[in-house]
């Protein structure tokens, strides 16, 4: 059986997928493994540059950008995992690994992850230390689910003002050191590891999210089968982050979206309807802010380029 499934999805980052793929088939040990690159409709050539260098993977051109979770799900089931929860025998990987195009994998980072979950038999998702290019860390690599004490926190700024409090700082996990091996709610679907008997308990990716939230929901269904989630330091990977979205207002939308959707699944149920309405509707000002201040921000940044234009003209 193959230990490792290795799926990219990729949208309009070529030179990064390069390096990424690079940086993959670098690694050193003993893992078998396969890789599946799933591009998203991309139209800067990363489809082609694939063929041309990198004829070991298995590309799948999908003709429409369907999202994040729609195509790791298409690369799970190229690589033999299944939709539906089953408790039957799979031919599937041993282990999964969600890899973002816009990151860089040292050469024993694979080896050393699956031994990492080896050593644990509880261990359903694992996930290492990201690095931002100016060395710091990227939060999102360790965090706790949002419920709605800890997006409130997260919304009125408690958790960036008190980033050392265990109650105020648990978003990202601030308050503990990023060195320290943690058990925790959930990683980034940047480098998700992820065990495929806990695949096939709990099945793919929700497709309801189109990027953000689908890696925060499968941690909690995998987490409620029984599961373990595990954050391991000692394995360091480069993150150059939103490399795709580049922070465009779809990306801001989608946060926000995913946001709500993770919530009315699951917790709109157990909260009591006063709660329930300050919550999405926090959800939805938030959102609203954010998109104004983007524009407002992009406008700001046109008038000195038309003022220089004008004065051009009239010269």
């Amino acid at each position: 059986m193959l230990d490792l499934a290795i799926i990219i999805v990729n949208y309009n980052t070529c030179a990064l997928l390069r390096d990424c793929l690079n940086s993959v088939f670098a690694s050193e040990g003993d893992t078998s493994y396969r890789v599946c690159v799933v591009d998203n409709a991309s139209a800067d050539g990363s489809v082609d540059m694939v063929r041309r260098e990198f004829p070991q993977v298995d590309l799948i051109a999908s003709p429409v950008n369907g999202g994040y979770p729609y195509g790791n799900n298409v690369g799970l089931r190229h690589l033999g995992f299944h939709d539906q929860a089953t408790d039957g025998v799979s031919m599937a990987p041993r282990f999964a690994l969600l890899l973002n195009p816009d990151t860089i994998v040292p050469p024993t980072a694979l080896a050393d992850m699956l031994a990492f979950c080896e050593a644990r038999p509880d261990c359903g998702v694992a996930g290492p230390k990201l690095l931002r290019p100016d060395g710091s860390l990227d939060l999102a690599c360790r965090r706790s689910f949002p419920t709605p004490a800890v997006s409130f926190y997260r919304m009125v700024g408690l958790s960036k003002l008190f980033p050392r409090s265990p109650h105020f700082g648990r978003y990202n996990l601030t308050y503990l050191s990023p060195d320290v091996v943690t058990e925790l709610d959930s990683v980034v679907g940047a480098f998700m590891l992820v065990r495929g008997a806990a695949i096939a308990q709990v099945g793919l990716l929700d497709e309801t999210f189109f990027m953000y939230g689908e890696d925060l929901d499968w941690a909690f269904r995998i987490k409620e089968a029984g599961w373990k989630v595990w954050y391991n330091p000692a394995v360091t990977v480069l993150h150059y982050k939103e490399a795709a979205s580049q922070h465009s207002d779809k990306a801001r939308h989608e946060f926000y979206r995913a946001m709500a959707i993770f919530y009315r699944k699951h917790y709109a149920a157990q909260t009591a309807w006063p709660i329930h309405i300050l919550v999405l509707g926090g959800i939805t000002l938030r959102g609203a802010l954010a998109m104004a201040g983007r524009r407002f921000k992009a406008w700001r940044q046109r008038r000195p380029h038309a003022a220089r234009t004008s004065e051009q003209a009239g010269a």
